[in-house]
């Protein structure tokens, strides 16, 4: 009802009544006519409000109800975004997990891995590429690695690169591929492995931690738009999803460490 009124009031409301009046009385009011007119014994007429005016002031308020409705609709009509925050959240903590990954291959153990030569640089005919670009790696048994080149002319190169390698292995030629014994690991060598795995292990942790925050951020910005249960549900999503990550790049931590140790 007060709206109602309010909008029977308004600034519109009053130019259709200045109109009514314009088109049905001239009027030329002074101070002594108005004084003449309220002191006679004929009561003061006003005009009467137009017909329509009722049914333009209600179409007003229909029209007013009708925007607060269409902008109510239109923030329903949003689009969830809540599934791409929590799968680029995942996929950039999966990232980090494949990265720690890498990282892990790259050290020597007390075993023989392919992967422990991956990232050996091989110069050759001017141009440097990793060394599992140029040659297929396998292991003949736990303490033994066989080098295969694509390119028989790069055998030299590959000798080269690994024994300069601080990885400590010295390969051999046999026939037109290397065979590289893996030397066991010496006590302070274990010990810097060991030291290594755990940096890598922080390293993947902040990652994942970051993706999280950045997650987060997003979330916050986007608060206001939907339901507060929604918005806490996703949050304890992306909690859950970090906690996930973490463990795995502690197990696989672990699980390096004991193979270095030999446990």
């Amino acid at each position: 009802m007060a709206i109602f009124l309010k909008r029977s009031f308004s600034y519109r409301n009053f130019i259709l009544l200045r109109n009514f009046a314009n088109q049905t009385c001239n009027f030329s009011f002074s101070v002594n006519h108005f004084s003449h007119s309220w002191t006679s014994d004929t009561s003061p007429r006003f005009p009467l409000p137009p017909p329509d005016f009722i049914r333009e002031t209600r179409r007003g308020f229909a029209k007013g109800r009708k925007s607060n409705e269409s902008s109510t609709s239109m923030a329903e009509a949003l689009p969830d975004i809540r599934p791409t925050i929590k799968a680029n959240a995942s996929s950039q903590m999966e990232a980090s997990i494949v990265a720690l990954s890498g990282e892990l291959s790259k050290l020597r153990t007390g075993r023989a891995s392919p992967g422990m030569l991956d990232h050996i640089i091989v110069e050759t005919s001017g141009v440097k590429l990793p060394l599992n670009q140029i040659a297929a790696v396998s292991v003949l048994d736990s303490k033994t690695l066989s080098i295969n080149p694509y390119d028989p002319s790069t055998l030299k190169n590959l000798e080269t690169a690994i024994i300069s390698s601080p990885l400590g292995v010295a390969p051999r030629v046999d026939g037109e591929r290397l065979i590289a014994v893996i030397p066991p690991l010496t006590k302070e060598h274990i010990q810097a492995m060991c030291k290594l795995v755990t940096k890598c292990c922080e390293d993947s942790r902040q990652s994942i931690r970051r993706a999280r925050q950045k997650a987060m951020d997003t979330v916050k910005k986007i608060s206001s738009s939907y339901p507060k249960d929604d918005i806490k549900r996703l949050e304890k999503e992306v909690d859950e999803l970090t906690k996930k990550f973490i463990k795995s790049a502690e197990e696989l931590c672990k699980g390096k460490e004991k193979e270095i140790t030999g446990g």
